[in-house]
């Protein structure tokens, strides 16, 4: 089981700015902060970190799970009008796995950033 990871940003405050958007439909929000790092998770545990410095290279992939096909297409919807570009609107993707129903969207550093649902709908 993963514990936690992180990314590299650019501009810290734009990220943070970002992700707090983009993570809200989630219920995620920042949990911990120090620095120019930020922890985001959903309670007290942060499990999706970013910090300042050298964007990572090549960007890294992240997803979230979502609870709903319907928190899929509210995380698009919140990245999209925080600033994220397309990356795979809301739907599902059949190739892996009869349920699957995904998002995908790159952050302001590059980074693709998915909200996934097992569930059917």
């Amino acid at each position: 089981m993963i514990d936690h990871m992180s990314v590299n940003v650019g501009d810290y405050n734009r990220s943070k700015t970002f992700y707090l958007s983009a993570l809200a439909p989630l219920g995620y929000a920042v949990v911990m902060e120090f620095e120019k790092n930020a922890g985001f998770g959903i309670g007290n545990t942060p499990d999706f970190w970013i910090g300042e410095g050298k964007p990572n290279v090549p960007p890294v992939h992240v997803a979230f799970a979502a609870a709903s096909h319907a928190v899929v297409d509210a995380f698009y919807r919140a990245a999209i009008a925080a600033g994220a570009t397309d990356n795979g609107r809301p739907g599902p993707r059949p190739h892996y796995h009869e349920h699957y129903y995904g998002a995908f969207i790159h952050d302001p550093d590059g980074h693709n950033v998915e909200a996934c649902c097992h569930l059917p709908e």
